[in-house]
């Protein structure tokens, strides 16, 4: 469809280009063709061409050839000209058409891509618990044991696609909109982040520092915040601890996330903050199994807080993700306002 699109726009950019380069030759020719021969018509008066009055037909023979001359040179210099130009538009045409609709393929692309993978996820806990039912329909004998064991395996089914349409939502409203931004007390909000994780697993820890206000969203902040938590707590190993850090940068100030754990390997890296990434599947099983969302909706975050977010990681070591949002001033607020 695309390089459909790309034959037409870079056809209809020739056509105007061709349109306009035939009638600026056709003016040049005939402004060009009527000076010389008004020139050679001045010559035939001039004292010094005294051949002229001698013998005018010699003269107007003469100056005849030099005018069909002049013009089939003219004609040769326009054609061998425009030529060149159709050339070089044709080439700066198709390059243009695809420059202007390379935006939208790649929308198009993601958004695709992203309903087919949104279909996928939906399908599969779907398909899962109407397994389940149907068997528990076609059996006549079953218990009320294992009726309960049934209905708590749907609703943990529900909770993913409840946690999965969420995520969608958060996604698809940022991608359409903008987020508020006001001055939001880091501290208060990795504080309050912390202790509520903290509360089930007691491995993270905030290292001492000076935290900074920044210009951001206070719920998407916390939210951000809860993602990158929820992540390292995920693939780290149970008896290790994740460590938050406070930092500043020109002025960013923000915070880092720190685990211990595999690790993220090089290759994979640039990939991870993609919809529906998911680094392998033998890592992602279980309570680990998430829909490669969080990530992307993290990144979604900072980049409408005008931050920058990105992630190291050694294999076998510690892996960092990096969060900035630029820091708060009231001139920098009244900027935004």
């Amino acid at each position: 469809m695309f390089k459909s699109a790309t034959v037409k726009l870079t056809t209809w950019y020739m056509a105007i280009l061709i349109t306009i380069s035939l009638l600026f030759s056709v003016v040049i020719y005939s402004i060009t063709s009527s000076e010389v021969g008004n020139r050679l018509g001045y010559f035939s008066g001039a004292p010094k061409f005294s051949f002229s009055v001698d013998n005018p037909t010699l003269f107007n023979n003469y100056r005849n050839i030099q005018i069909r001359e002049a013009r089939a040179s003219l004609i040769t210099s326009l054609a061998i000209t425009n030529v060149c130009i159709w050339i070089a538009g044709g080439i700066g045409s198709y390059y243009l058409a695809r420059r202007s609709l390379k935006p939208i393929e790649e929308a198009h692309e993601a958004q695709s891509r992203f309903t087919s993978d949104a279909s996928h996820e939906l399908r599969t806990p779907l398909a899962s618990m109407k397994t389940e039912i149907e068997v528990a329909l076609r059996d006549g004998s079953i218990t009320k044991e294992e009726m309960r064991e049934l209905l708590e395996s749907n609703l943990e089914e529900v909770d993913k696609l409840s946690q999965l349409s969420h995520m969608l939502l958060q996604l698809s409203r940022l991608d359409h909109d903008n987020i508020p931004r006001e001055k939001v007390n880091l501290q208060e909000v990795i504080e309050r982040s912390v202790e509520r994780f903290n509360k089930p697993h007691k491995r993270i820890s905030i290292e001492p520092g000076k935290a900074r206000s920044v210009l951001a969203n206070p719920s998407s902040t916390e939210e951000l915040l809860s993602i990158l938590l929820d992540n390292a707590l995920k693939y780290s190993p149970e008896d290790s601890t994740v460590n938050v850090k406070y930092i500043t940068h020109k002025g960013f100030a923000g915070f880092e996330v720190i685990n211990s754990g595999e690790g993220i390997p090089a290759k994979v890296l640039p990939h991870i903050f993609d919809r529906f990434y998911r680094v392998d599947s033998s890592r992602t099983s279980g309570e680990k199994r998430g829909y490669g969302l969080g990530l992307s909706l993290a990144k979604k975050i900072v980049e409408l807080s005008r931050g920058e977010l990105s992630v190291s990681s050694a294999p076998e070591g510690l892996t960092t993700f990096t969060v900035l949002l630029p820091i708060f001033s009231s001139d920098k607020a009244k900027n935004q306002q």
